[in-house]
């Protein structure tokens, strides 16, 4: 490539989030039901005081570029979030993928959802072939140095989590499939619950109070739930008066 005096920043030279393509056809199929539903129930419930809205990016089978040397290695996690970066492109368009050299800022937590063909790779469990890319467990943990790792067993429902600790993860303890994330002032736990009408364990987020964050569809049944708690309260109170205006020998006027 033709060197400029001055030199042309990487920015400017490496290839950029239009360049690079967001789909391998050498992959297989699309991702079941459970790995659409739990990154959408990820996102729904992911509402950190820490950060704006528009300083929040979450993403589930988006193609993650982590290498400006081997610009068409990607992973692609089941789900993650970076803050303090934009949801959208400076233009405004919708992300088509995160290139991590573009943005600067790598992604703060991966979750992967384990299943019997990538339970080991998720895991760190296989050796890298010297002539392949490296594996996620490689990526995330020494190229990216991803804060927080998370795994959920869809099978077993099973929640593990990795901090990274001099440079290397380490697994932390659970005791109540729950864990509290400072930076972000939130927690990510296993729920018993519904959702999408589908009654089994989720795994999502829950807030300082240690309530489950509560999905737009919630919240909207909350809200419907407590006008109609009002309504009847109001209704409840005009009786009573008017009760007790004809115990006192007067009858209201009920127009």
């Amino acid at each position: 490539m033709y060197q400029t005096d001055p030199p042309r920043s990487a920015e400017e030279v490496l290839p950029t989030m239009y360049d690079l393509k967001s789909e391998d056809p050498e992959e297989p199929g699309l991702p079941d039901q459970f790995h659409l539903l739990q990154p959408r129930l990820l996102d729904e419930t992911f509402a950190s005081p820490s950060y704006p809205s528009d300083k929040i990016f979450t993403a589930s089978d988006m193609n993650l570029y982590y290498d400006p040397h081997h610009p068409t290695w990607y992973k692609r996690p089941d789900w993650f979030v970076a803050v303090d970066v934009s949801p959208l492109y400076k233009n405004g368009d919708l992300r088509l993928s995160y290139v991590v050299w573009q943005e600067g800022i790598s992604p703060f937590i991966i979750v992967e959802l384990l299943s019997p063909g990538t339970e080991r790779e998720d895991l760190g469990q296989t050796l890298r072939d010297a002539a392949k890319p490296p594996t996620k467990w490689e990526v995330y943990e020494q190229i990216l140095r991803i804060p927080y790792y998370a795994i959920f067993d869809r099978y077993k429902y099973e929640f593990r989590i990795f901090k990274l600790d001099g440079g290397r993860y380490a697994e932390v303890s659970l005791s109540d499939s729950r864990f509290w994330i400072p930076e972000i002032e939130l927690g990510l736990g296993v729920w018993q619950g519904s959702y999408h009408n589908i009654q089994q364990p989720w795994l999502r987020w829950y807030d300082t109070t240690g309530n489950w964050v509560l999905t737009p569809t919630e919240q909207e049944r909350k809200l419907t739930e407590q006008e109609r708690q009002r309504t009847e309260q109001e209704r409840r109170q005009k009786e009573r008066l008017i009760e007790q205006l004809r115990s006192l020998g007067v009858e209201p006027d009920l127009d």
